[in-house]
């Protein structure tokens, strides 16, 4: 019978327990030059130290004007890569797989003075009005992806993945609210994600698998949900796809015809439609901090990793202290021995 401390494979990417730190942002780019720095250092790799099988890297950009904030993350210069290394390089040191999150936010760049975007479209009231990208330019745009994997495949990762969810710049080709082309990337709203999941597919190693995030439905009157979110999705997957992080959300400001859930595991019943659906593995996140709670939707093969995101930003030890409570097996620094009751 599996559960939570399992060991999982993925082609190459073998990790030693099915929890994710899944990507998020820390807004701590002090110098606004994309380099990760001392704050990401120890930010990353003191999860690895407390047990996390997988560290997906926050929402790493392809471009300046593609990032949320001046303070984020980005791959578009060699400069970046050697930062990223180290961190992976440390943390690969207690055991733990990295990989990272490639992006571009397009019309939800804050501190862009011109956001970019499949349509002329603001996020709401308060947010810059995008300019159009010319069909030369989202090709271009494809091209920065793979430049940006190649770079994070020369730091070392163990997996890739895409942000194709939340309202950023893949979420927003793939959808209607935000995609009224009239070009061959409106005609197919997933021409864009396939033709980003072929490019860096050919900067990766042939064992390394692609995850995909993606948002399987929208909050806003008028949104996808989860019937067009598998249609998409499939196409993704027959493009190389080999697992999704199944979330939901941020294309818009919240309306009357939907509201994402505050109940724990909220998300949970979009991840089992997806992986069975799909007949693909998924990671399934979204308010499954509590430990029972994550080790059930493993053992219930409702999804095949478990991402913990608020639990481990209050406690970078979680892993270590859910096998506590669980009564589970895990290895445990020897220097924190004293400190946990295993099994």
């Amino acid at each position: 019978m599996i559960d939570m401390f399992s060991e999982y494979k993925l082609k190459g990417l073998e990790l030693k327990n099915r929890i994710v730190m899944p990507p998020m942002c820390q807004y701590s780019v002090t110098q606004k030059d994309g380099i990760a720095n001392d704050w990401h250092h120890t930010h990353y790799v003191s999860r690895a130290i407390g047990g996390t099988g997988l560290i997906i890297i926050e929402m790493t950009d392809v471009e300046p004007d593609g990032r949320i904030t001046d303070y984020d993350l980005g791959l578009w210069s060699d400069e970046q890569i050697a930062p990223l290394a180290r961190i992976v390089e440390d943390a690969h040191k207690y055991g733990a797989k990295v990989g990272v999150q490639i992006a571009h936010a397009g019309r939800k760049a804050e501190d862009a003075e011109v956001p970019v975007a499949p349509s002329p479209i603001a996020f709401d009231d308060q947010s810059k009005t995008p300019r159009e990208l010319s069909t030369e330019e989202v090709k271009g745009m494809v091209e920065k992806f793979r430049l940006a994997v190649r770079r994070a495949v020369q730091a070392g990762v163990d997996v890739i993945e895409l942000h194709g969810a939340h309202g950023y710049l893949i979420h927003q080709f793939h959808s209607p609210l935000t995609n009224r082309r009239s070009d061959e990337y409106g005609q197919d709203l997933t021409k864009f994600g396939v033709e980003i999941i072929r490019a860096v597919k050919s900067e990766m190693p042939e064992d390394m698998p692609l995850i995909m995030r993606i948002s399987a439905k929208e909050y806003v009157k008028g949104g996808y949900g989860i019937k067009e979110s598998l249609e998409f999705s499939k196409a993704y997957k027959e493009a190389g796809v080999d697992m999704f992080h199944v979330s939901s959300g941020g294309e818009g400001p919240i309306g009357a015809d939907g509201r994402p859930g505050t109940h724990t595991a909220y998300q949970v019943p979009l991840a089992r439609e997806i992986k069975q659906g799909l007949n693909v593995p998924v990671i399934a996140v979204g308010r499954l901090d509590e430990p029972a709670l994550a080790n059930s939707v493993i053992g219930n093969e409702d999804a095949d990793l478990v991402a913990v995101g608020r639990g481990m930003l209050k406690n970078p030890y979680w892993p270590l202290t859910a096998a506590e409570s669980l009564r589970k097996q895990t290895d445990v620094p020897r220097q924190y021995a004293g400190g946990f009751r295993l099994g």
